[in-house]
Order: structure tokens, then sequence, then C-alpha cells
């Protein structure tokens, strides 16, 4: 049986201006995620070396930046590319979870939260 190991970052807040609205693109807004990032962490839970696992700060570097860099009209797009950007650079993870808050949507009602989830797998070679 494989170990089943996930690191998780939550409430990470990231600036943006993603959306289809004009000044969703020109003012842009608050976004937050998290992630959950799956992982086999039995080597560092015994050697306790950071090379063995990732590093926390990376991660989140790396999300912020694939966030962040390009303006997209959907959220969809824009968790897409976190996901990618995280398996891409960390071969070490074999699955990712990246949930993209948008608290300030533009939609006509109250509402506490609205995103989307987006799970994205490893594939094989």
């Amino acid at each position: 049986m494989s170990d089943s190991d996930t690191i998780f970052i939550t409430g990470v807040v990231i600036h943006a201006r993603h959306g289809v609205m004009e000044h969703e693109t020109e003012v842009g807004q608050r976004f937050v995620i998290d992630l959950e990032l799956s992982i086999n962490l039995s080597e560092p839970s015994r050697t306790d070396h950071l090379s063995d696992t990732v590093s926390y700060a990376s991660v989140v570097a790396t999300a912020t930046a694939a966030f962040k860099n390009t303006n997209y009209k959907l959220l969809e797009r824009a968790a897409g590319a976190v996901a990618d950007a995280i398996l891409t650079a960390f071969a070490r993870v074999d699955a990712v979870k990246v949930t993209v808050h948008k608290p300030h949507a533009p939609i006509a009602a109250i509402f506490e939260d609205v995103g989307v989830v987006l799970t994205r797998m490893r594939q094989s070679p």
C-alpha cells in the first residue's frame, strides 16, 4: 500500500486582474488560493531533510507567479495555470488540488464566496 500524504497551504491572498468585466481587468481584486499537494512524505518524515520534500515557500512563489503573470478571463484558466506550474516545478508532487476563491465577484446577489476547485494529477510518461 502506498502512502497517501498531503501538504496543504490555505488562504494565500493574491491581488490579480482576472475577469470578464472591464473594471476587473483594470482595477483587479483580491483572490484567495488554497493548495493541496499529494506527495509521498515517508522519506522526509524519517530524515528531517528539506531536500526530501518541497519547500512551502517555493510552492507559494510558484503558485503566485503562475496566478499573476497573465490576466485570464476565467478562474478556471487561472486555476489551471497554477496546477500546471506546480506539477511542472515540483517532480515529487503526484497531484495538486487548487481552490481559487473570488469573494468579490461581480454577482448581483448577497453571497459569501464563489470559486473553482480543480484537481490535476501528474501524467505517467
